[in-house]
Formats: structure tokens, C-alpha cells, sequence
């Protein structure tokens, strides 16, 4: 079995292999990077590192300076010391779980995923292989987060968008800039309004179009005219005047943590829409079931011991790794 070290709340390195996952540090040859969530990329911006090409433009144009080497899906990349493949993660544009072969055993890391995938991405593929270690993130690891089905989510969507323009309000969906805001731009598109987006996911957006997920009638957040229009906003700016200006507006907040009704309250919003880019507590237990790997160990949750007994009860070793989650659900 590989030797697999957490670096601090950020990163993992595997020392036998020189090899370092959503790593930030400088004792690994070959750093490979999931996505482009803040989360999982290097706060060493100067580091030269592995990506999708879609991650490599986001990383790119959130800010970071070092050299993003492009590498493909299920084109291999071999070292000295391993193999290593990228597997589409279904979590966001670009997302990708790393796949790592050697002589002392292989290992699978997610990174952050979504299966069945999200609409606008490249879709959720593992290698046909037996896993030896499996590296899981279990964000929502309580049997309360099950989720309904895509296209029940995303009828939800556009009628809450539909049925609020109807009625002269401006719908507006709150979604953190990548990812999320991409995804509901990507369902909304068949309404035919248009949309604006918060300036700092909108610089994102032609990403997507680039890599052929057309995105819909869509400009910038310009405050002096986004009355009627479908807006889409991270949560944080609604208190820092986003469409305050708009005086008959309704809000929808779209996550995972929308599953937990109490969010309406705690929010003030009109609508939950569970809409998450991680899958839920079944379907990490029903992979993990499907793959049986030697070893799961368990990162990005605020508690793994839920995760670790249904596992106990397939047969499953588990551990914790405690890495630093980002509040990006």
C-alpha cells in the first residue's frame, strides 16, 4: 500500500512516489491539481503544476502565476517512480480524480465529484481497475442528504425563474462564481431570457462556451438595468447591495445544504433548491460498495464517523484524513 501523508489542512503528498495532490508545497516532483475551486489549488502561486485544460484557464484567470502543464484525460503521464491518469470527476468543468499506479499499489483521488455527473462537465468515469486506496471527499456524509433526480432539479429551476418573470419579479439564484453559477446558466438556457451574472463568474463563463457548453442569452451584473432580468449571484453579495435597487425580487438558494429546510429561515430566501456538484451520503456509500477498495480514507467533512460505520458494515478499512473543506456549497 502507498504511504499517504496530509500536509498541514492543505494537500496531500505520496513521499515513496515524489507525487503531491492539491498540493501547496515543495517536497513533490509532480504536483497534480483536481480543480479549480480555491480549496483545491496551490496557495503557492509560483508552483509548477498538472491540470485539465479547462482547470489550467481557470486557475489562470483567478490569479495564478506559476506554469499549468495541460494533461488530457486517460493520457497517462509516467514518472520514474508511477503512472498517472486523469478520470473526469462530473464536480465542475475541467474536475478530475487522479489515478496513480505504481509498483507498491495504486490509488484513486477524487478530489471533490459528483455521480451521476453534473449536466455541464465532461461526465464521471473511473478506471477499470481494482482500487487499492481510495481517496474520498464525503461533504455531505449524513444519510439526511439524498438527492432528487437531475431533471427534477432543474424543472425546480427554470420554473421558480418562469413563474416569478411571470408575476414581474426578478428571480434571482444564489451560486458561487465557478461551477454552480455555470451550471444554472447552462438549465436556464432554454427559457430564452436573458441573464446576468456576478462580474466575478462571469470572466469564467467563456470557459465553458470554449469547451462547448453553450451558456444562453447572458452579459455582466450592471446594476442600473438587471431589473427582470434572471440574475445569479454568490449569497455574499446580496448583502453588499447586489440588486438592492430591485424593489420586487425573489430569491433561491441552490445547494446541497438546501436539503436542511432550517437554511430558509436562517437565509431569508423564498426557495431551497438542494442543487449540489458533490454526490450525496448513498451514492459515496454505494460507490465505495461498487469499488471495495483495500483501504477508503475519508476527507473534507466536519465528521467522517457516519461514512466509516456504514463502510464497517460492507467490510470496508477506513480512515480520516482531516484536510481543510472550503465553504463552497
Amino acid at each position: 500500500m502507498l504511504k499517504v501523508t496530509k500536509v498541514g489542512y492543505h494537500g496531500i503528498i505520496l513521499p515513496e512516489l515524489g507525487i503531491g495532490l492539491d498540493y501547496s508545497g515543495t517536497k513533490a516532483e509532480h504536483i497534480f491539481i483536481s480543480h479549480a475551486h480555491a480549496d483545491h489549488v496551490p496557495r503557492n502561486k509560483k508552483l509548477s503544476v498538472y491540470a485539465t485544460p479547462p482547470t489550467a484557464k481557470f486557475m489562470k484567470l483567478r490569479g495564478f502565476g506559476g506554469e499549468v502543464k495541460p494533461l488530457e484525460f486517460k493520457q497517462p503521464l509516467e514518472t520514474d517512480r508511477a503512472k498517472i491518469t486523469f478520470y473526469p470527476a462530473g464536480h465542475i468543468l475541467g474536475s478530475a480524480m487522479t489515478f496513480v499506479e505504481s509498483d507498491l499499489g495504486n490509488l484513486l483521488y477524487t478530489g471533490d465529484y459528483r455521480t451521476p455527473p453534473a449536466p455541464a462537465t465532461e461526465g464521471f468515469e473511473l478506471p477499470d481497475a481494482e482500487i487499492d486506496t481510495f481517496i474520498t471527499e464525503a461533504t455531505f456524509s449524513l444519510p439526511i442528504y439524498k438527492w432528487k433526480p437531475e431533471e427534477v432539479l432543474a424543472n425546480q429551476i427554470r420554473n421558480f425563474a418562469a413563474r416569478n418573470l411571470e408575476q414581474s419579479f426578478t428571480p434571482i439564484f444564489t451560486a458561487y462564481n465557478l461551477g454552480k453559477a455555470q451550471e444554472l446558466m447552462y438549465i436556464l438556457k432554454e427559457l430564452n431570457h436573458p441573464m446576468q451574472i456576478h462580474g466575478a463568474g462571469f470572466k469564467l463563463c467563456s470557459v465553458y462556451e470554449d469547451f462547448g457548453f453553450p451558456l444562453g442569452d447572458y452579459e455582466t451584473y450592471q446594476r442600473e438595468n438587471c431589473e427582470g432580468k434572471i440574475l445569479i449571484t454568490p449569497g455574499s453579495a446580496l448583502g453588499n447591495g447586489f440588486a438592492s435597487n430591485v424593489k420586487k425580487k425573489r430569491i433561491a438558494y441552490c445547494s446541497g445544504w438546501a436539503a436542511n429546510e432550517s437554511r430558509q429561515t436562517q437565509l431569508t430566501v423564498d426557495e431551497l433548491i438542494p442543487l449540489s456538484d458533490h454526490l450525496d451520503f448513498f451514492e459515496l456509500i454505494d460507490l465505495c460498495k461498487k469499488l471495495h477498495p483495500k483501504k477508503v480514507l475519508i476527507t473534507h467533512t466536519p465528521n467522517p464517523k457516519v461514512v466509516q460505520h456504514y463502510l464497517e458494515e460492507l467490510g470496508i478499512n477506513s480512515g480520516f484524513l482531516d484536510l481543510e473543506a472550503g465553504d463552497y456549497e
